[in-house]
């Protein structure tokens, strides 16, 4: 089972920075899960709500400031004593990081609210000159955008993220020629890991903060687990 970072080493550290990638590398994650959207100004950045209001000092939404404004706000002002200011990451900036890095990253595509027109070809064009495309899953909650982007790339890896307890789960990822399923963890009930097992489809679930449950989804033969506390899942791994 691998041992996916939700947003880097999110548990502890400010979530989608730069610091919280490198600690999750640290602690010996298989990989990063990680959330990009636009800027105004079409820049790939990397943070998970559609505002900037929760995870930093600014308010508003991300679509409406470019970069160079976005990137003056502090991502960790939650723990600006701790760790001091860590602004908004891009995507760019990521790949360079990771390029050379044993780790796998999880890219998800925040269309789901906003469609964000064109990012899917930003990404891959980021993926491509990097040279990621063995090292990455690109998911979405959006199946769309996870097509447009794989009839661009049909050599990547997709998955398709769920919060719902879909029924034929398996012959529904397998129907659009994906390979990989994101689901909550709570929806994984023995018939549905089955089912998805049936048609050879690999289960990467969020988000897992618990022993328990890592020990339960470890013995459902479950491919990987995204939580917040990588450290956490490693020690149970090492077990």
């Amino acid at each position: 089972m691998k041992n996916f970072a939700h947003r880097g080493f999110s548990g502890k550290y400010p979530e989608n920075t730069m610091l919280a990638f490198q600690k999750a590398f640290e602690t010996g994650a298989d990989g990063i899960e990680l959330d990009v959207q636009l800027t105004k100004d079409g820049e790939v950045v990397i943070i998970h709500d559609e505002t900037v209001d929760r995870t930093t000092d600014g308010t508003g939404y991300v679509r409406d400031y470019p970069l160079e404004v976005l990137q003056k706000l502090d991502a960790s002002y939650l723990y600006k004593k701790e760790v001091g200011f860590w602004p908004i990451p891009t995507l760019r900036e990521y790949c360079e990081w990771v390029c050379e890095k044993d780790l796998v990253t999880n890219i998800e595509l925040k269309t789901s609210v906003f469609e964000y027109k064109g990012i899917e070809k930003k990404v891959l064009d980021l993926i491509r000159e990097y040279q990621l495309e063995k090292k990455v899953i690109v998911s979405s909650f959006n199946h769309f955008s996870i097509l447009r982007m794989k009839e661009m790339a049909p050599d990547l890896t997709y998955g398709l993220l769920t919060d719902t307890w879909l029924v034929g789960a398996g012959a529904y990822t397998s129907s659009l020629g994906v390979t990989c399923y994101h689901p909550n963890y709570r929806s994984l009930v023995p018939e549905v890991v089955e089912e998805l097992k049936a048609h050879q489809i690999k289960i990467n679930t969020y988000t897992v903060n618990r022993e328990e449950d890592v020990k339960d989804l470890y013995e459902k033969g479950i491919d990987s687990v995204i939580g917040n506390f990588p450290d956490m899942v490693e020690r149970f791994l090492k077990r």
